[in-house]
């Protein structure tokens, strides 16, 4: 008989249906030559440093560095319950294999494996990996259970990360806590994401506003426009001396091709939702789990925006074939050499014949961006005529440009997503040599603008791209920045939650609590360089090109570090 521990309730019991075991007992379903259970979130968590030794209740500098030879785990007091039910599960002679259907990816085995550890599981194990919740998809995924020591190094990379997370919050939240008489909590991947944030802040703070000038002239149906003038005299000398006409000296028309987007992966997915929906990232993945677990997305947390090459043929059939699509953006898409755990989010094929309507309105939002964002990115691409005038007077240049619309290509799927931007004019047909009646002259004063304060579209995009700059341009990384898109929304919450930063409207703003901590902490701890090469060593562990201690050692050694600095 197979035990199969899923991730969430919710997702045993589709697993459950699918594979017939239909008899409900306490905490698993059974049937068919199965039991289906559970996990509720993380059932076993790290232990608090007092579980090692009792002094390290409280914070003292004296008892710093804390780092164990061995890592000690426990059962979380709120879900003691099903771990009871878990370890007896897997502990019956009944049960010969053990089949992880938690999430698939570095979290969910990471909450599989420590209740098979903590349970004492020597059972053979194996793995359910499947990126969409659809009946087809886990009746297919049963049929092709992978080995779970194929998993190893995911494993390995899961209690890495978790363990390099506990290191440096046991001991430098403690550092500064006792340091600053402050409760300080530092994370390895929120500490440099609060630093981005204050730093943008204190941008703002300190941009000095300049003024400067244009000189504008206004013909019958357009505008030319100098650039930047800084002086108020030469501005105004210039338009004296222009006098009722200007002469065109050159006319550039070019025909602008945009390609279409690719699919979303889940950051990508957040940005567009916190644009056009005012979503936070964490509101965006609650619903995109949502529907994922409803069966009309698959899955919601990937780093991927291509598809693989063997779903070409169900995605044409069942999704695009009424639509126009573009052969050759199928040939960019369907890259299965670009994807690595899950491929990017789209809407599954079971979900076309569901009625969208009766979803949330929340959840309906995100399924239709998502859909529109499959049809646009195989879409032809949006072609259109731009138009520069360039007139010149004494060495200045004025110019107007504008663009007219030729194919309205992949845009047509996403119309009810179109900028808000103010549309650039269409310019009137006129040749170099046109000598043209200025009918108005002004000068218009300007002021320079500061940097924009953080959203969580550009923040999300910050932390994607956070250290890329220090990174070999000729080494290719699965995964780059600060966390990763499946952590991202929780660390943004967690520093809301700290109080360490707020919401302003849609803006991100530091909180005077979060200044100060960025101004104590040592840069090693909040630089969005380290934490990116962390993230990247993570992600080689993961794939077997790099080592769980060498990563752990070299932590361990900022951390001694740090505490050196200040010791006595």
């Amino acid at each position: 008989m197979k035990l199969v521990i899923a991730e969430k309730p919710s997702v045993a019991i589709s697993i459950a249906k699918v594979i017939g075991a239909n008899s409900k007992k306490d905490g698993y379903y059974e049937g068919n030559g199965y039991k289906v259970s559970w996990c509720v979130g993380h059932l076993i968590q790290m232990a608090n440093p007092d579980a090692y030794d009792e002094k390290y209740a409280k914070w003292n500098m004296d008892d710093l560095p804390i780092i164990p030879r061995k890592y000690k785990y426990e059962v979380s007091k709120a879900t003691k319950k099903q771990f009871a039910i878990l370890k007896k599960l897997m502990n019956d002679k009944a049960v010969d294999t053990v089949v992880n259907a938690a999430d698939a990816g570095r979290e969910g085995e990471a909450i599989f494996r420590l209740v098979y550890h903590q349970a004492g599981c020597k059972k053979k194990m194996e793995h359910l990996w499947i990126s969409s919740m659809e009946d087809s998809a886990i009746k297919e995924g049963f049929d092709k259970l992978k080995d779970g020591k194929d998993y190893d190094n995911l494993f390995e990379s899961a209690q890495a990360r978790a363990i390099a997370d506990w290191l440096v919050g046991m001991n430098i939240s403690r550092l500064y806590s006792c340091l600053y008489k402050q409760n300080y909590s530092v994370g390895r991947v929120q500490t440099p994401t609060l630093s981005m944030i204050v730093g943008r802040d204190d941008e703002i703070a300190n941009f000095k506003k300049e003024k400067y000038y244009i000189v504008e002239l206004s013909m019958n149906d357009f505008t030319l426009s100098t650039e930047r003038i800084d002086s108020l005299e030469v501005a105004e000398q210039l338009k004296n001396l222009i006098e009722g006409r200007i002469e065109i000296t050159d006319v550039i028309q070019k025909e602008k091709i945009t390609k279409p987007d690719l699919p979303f992966d889940l950051t990508t997915l957040q940005r567009e939702c916190n644009k056009f929906f005012g979503f936070s990232a964490k509101q965006t993945l609650d619903y995109a789990q949502s529907l994922y677990e409803k069966k009309l997305i698959t899955y919601p947390r990937t780093d991927s925006r291509y598809l693989t090459e063997d779903m070409i043929t169900s995605t044409v059939n069942n999704m695009l074939g009424k639509n126009d699509f573009d052969t050759e953006r199928i040939k960019v898409i369907f890259n299965s050499s670009k994807v690595t755990d899950h491929h990017a989010i789209i809407p599954t094929v079971s979900s076309l014949n569901e009625d969208v309507s009766k979803l949330p309105e929340s959840e309906a939002k995100v399924y239709r961006l998502i859909a529109g964002k499959l049809h646009a990115g195989v879409g032809y691409s949006l072609i259109e005529n731009t138009t520069k005038i360039v007139a010149e007077f004494d060495g200045f240049e004025f110019t107007s440009t504008g663009k007219v619309m030729k194919e309205e290509g992949f845009t047509k799927y996403l119309k009810e997503y179109k900028s808000k931007k103010k549309e650039e004019a269409v310019l009137p047909d006129v040749n170099v040599g046109d000598v043209l009646e200025i009918k108005e002259k002004e000068i218009k004063e300007k002021y320079t603008q500061p940097p924009k304060h953080f959203t969580e579209d550009t923040l999300l995009k910050a932390m994607e791209i956070a250290g890329n700059d220090s990174l070999d341009k000729d080494v290719e990384v699965e995964r780059k920045g600060l966390g990763t898109p499946a952590t991202r929304a929780g660390i943004i919450e967690n520093l809301l939650y700290k109080g360490f930063i707020e919401r302003d409207k849609k803006n991100l703003i530091a909180t005077p609590k979060g200044k100060s901590l960025i101004g104590i902490v040592a840069d090693n701890f909040k630089s969005a360089e380290m934490t990116a090469q962390w993230e990247i060593q993570l992600s080689e562990i993961a794939q077997g090109k790099s080592s769980k201690k060498e990563f752990l050692e070299a932590i361990e050694s900022e951390i001694n570090k740090a505490v050196a600095t200040y010791s006595k």
